[in-house]
């Protein structure tokens, strides 16, 4: 599952160019962020080009999640230390259930952060 962070208003270009960049040879199986910006024009167009669920996740659901790399200035913009890392964990507990792995950590690319986690 894939967690992206991004900017208000990011073009959906700059996430599905951001999210190909970190899967690789990976497949997408949803995208998941904060709910403020799952109902981004930029964040449903991604989903849809990728051809995946979106889903988006509460600020207190985020936060509740142990993530390696928080953030401060994400604590102090959102009040969660974790987006991507908190959204990509979070999805693939409501996919799967059972214990996860970030196999890729937050990583920024332009206006986008993305992580991906899977089902141990």
């Amino acid at each position: 599952m894939v967690g992206v962070g991004a900017r208000p208003g990011t073009d959906s270009s700059d996430i599905v160019a951001a999210v190909r960049k970190i899967l690789g040879d990976r497949v997408c199986h949803c995208l998941a962020t904060v709910d403020r910006r799952a109902g981004e024009p930029g964040m449903i167009a991604a989903a849809a080009e990728l051809g995946v669920p979106l889903l988006g996740f509460g600020t207190v659901e985020l936060r509740r999640i142990v993530v390696p790399n928080p953030a401060t200035r994400t604590v102090e913009a959102l009040g969660t230390g974790s987006v991507a890392e908190a959204a990509a964990v979070l999805a693939c507990r409501r996919c799967g259930g059972g214990a996860v792995a970030i196999v890729v950590p937050k990583t920024v690319i332009g206006p986008v952060t993305v992580a991906l986690a899977v089902p141990e």
